[in-house]
């Protein structure tokens, strides 16, 4: 973990996992953080660094064109997504008359991928992230110093890189890295990078963005994600507060383990492998090395270009899919009658452990994300004074890594 001096402020790093729909227990939990902290006069924004990947990016970017506004911003991104709907995000174009068949699924599908190149049409998305986000609301965060620095991360599809776009403020200390398969570049946050973050395979169109004075495309930066945490190390973070939107466990995807794998059991599982949840393993790494540093003798520790860093992990405490399960009918009925038409579905649309694994994605209903968010909320309630002593400005107390 390289050496930087401290921050000024609560040096304090957010990094926001993806996972689509999911992404809102996230919002949950930070509404909860913004509410710890209206107890304090003239309460700051308590993260100058803030990484996202995919859904987490979109609210790694939203936090920082409202970072001016303290930490109403937390509670913010929680109304952003209290009036979202699913037609804000994507739409498929089916009529909603057409039966639940095969052919007429499949049609769609083809008309979809042929003018998308994707199952999806995410236009709805472009206009809902251009009235929600201020741009230059970023680049003056940065210039007065409430921020340090925004990143989101997409995966190349061209190269086959991991790349990490960072905006920081003018003059900043910490250069361009490069890893085996993954590296960051330095340039403004568009839209465009937000999208590409997003673009779940299959289902969102691959994004074309200018990199090294050529076009490459970009996908999804939940896929080949090794380590989240490393940007949020790079520039020097002595605490690290993630917040993921994996699970225990799954709910189970299928009635029985003799079952043949379904159409659903098939996406649901694909999906969980590109939202495959790296960050507890990445923060087991960073606990074990920040424990061997702080075994060393001072001066020995002294020499080294390493210091030990403070993670802190929410993750939902109880299962996404299961609770999807009970949300099932929320889906537009466009996208109910393309999944049952494609088997993914029964012909009574009714929910399957195997269909709310994909649903839970796609779910982007009020009922759906106030469960998510309310689920959120009650984890960061119970670990109100850690996350309390989390985003407090730095002292001295001993390090120490908490993960849940």
């Amino acid at each position: 973990m390289p050496h930087h001096p401290p921050h000024r402020h609560a040096s304090c790093a957010l990094v926001l996992m993806g996972g689509g729909a999911r992404t809102a227990y996230q919002v949950g939990a930070l509404r909860a953080m913004g509410q710890m902290l209206q107890s304090a006069p003239a309460p700051a924004f308590p993260f100058p660094w803030l990484f996202g990947t995919s859904a987490g990016a979109l609210n790694a970017t939203f936090l920082a064109a409202q970072a001016h506004t303290g930490a109403q911003a937390l509670l913010a991104l929680a109304d952003f997504w209290s009036g979202l709907r699913s037609s804000q995000v994507y739409r498929i174009g089916l009529p909603a008359w057409a039966p639940a068949q095969l052919l007429s699924a499949g049609l769609t599908l083809v008309r979809q991928v042929k003018q998308h190149r994707a199952l999806l049409d995410n236009l709805p998305l472009v206009d809902t992230l251009h009235r929600a986000i201020s741009l230059p609301a970023i680049e003056r965060a940065l210039g007065d110093g409430t921020l340090e620095a925004l990143g989101v991360t997409a995966s190349s599809y061209t190269s086959g890189e991991h790349l990490t776009f960072c905006q920081t403020r003018e003059h900043h200390p910490v250069q361009p890295w490069a890893r085996p398969g993954r590296r960051a570049v330095f340039e403004p946050i568009t839209i465009e990078h937000l999208l590409a973050s997003a673009a779940i395979p299959f289902l969102f169109p691959a994004v074309p963005l200018w990199l090294d004075g050529e076009r490459a495309f970009f996908g999804d930066g939940s896929m080949r994600q090794l380590s989240p945490l490393s940007p949020a190390l790079q520039f020097g973070a002595q605490r690290i507060l993630a917040i993921g939107a994996g699970q225990p466990e799954r709910a189970g995807l299928g009635r029985s383990r003799a079952d043949h794998p379904s159409a659903g059991t098939i996406a649901g599982h694909a999906m969980a492998s590109v939202f495959h949840d790296t960050l507890m393993a990445d923060v087991s790494r960073a606990q074990r090395l920040s424990d061997a540093l702080r075994l060393l003798p001072t001066d020995a520790a002294a020499t080294l270009p390493l210091r030990p860093v403070e993670v802190m992990a929410l993750q939902p405490s109880a299962s996404l899919d299961a609770l999807a399960m009970d949300h099932m009918q929320q889906l537009p009925r466009t996208t109910r009658q393309t999944l049952a038409g494609l088997g993914v579905l029964n012909s009574q649309h009714r929910a399957t452990p195997s269909a709310a694994a994909l649903a839970s994605y796609l779910l982007f209903e009020p009922d759906f994300v106030r469960a998510l968010m309310a689920l959120g909320e009650r984890d960061a309630w119970a670990q109100q004074s850690e996350l309390q002593r989390f985003m407090a400005p730095l002292g001295t107390q001993p390090a120490h890594v908490a993960v849940r």
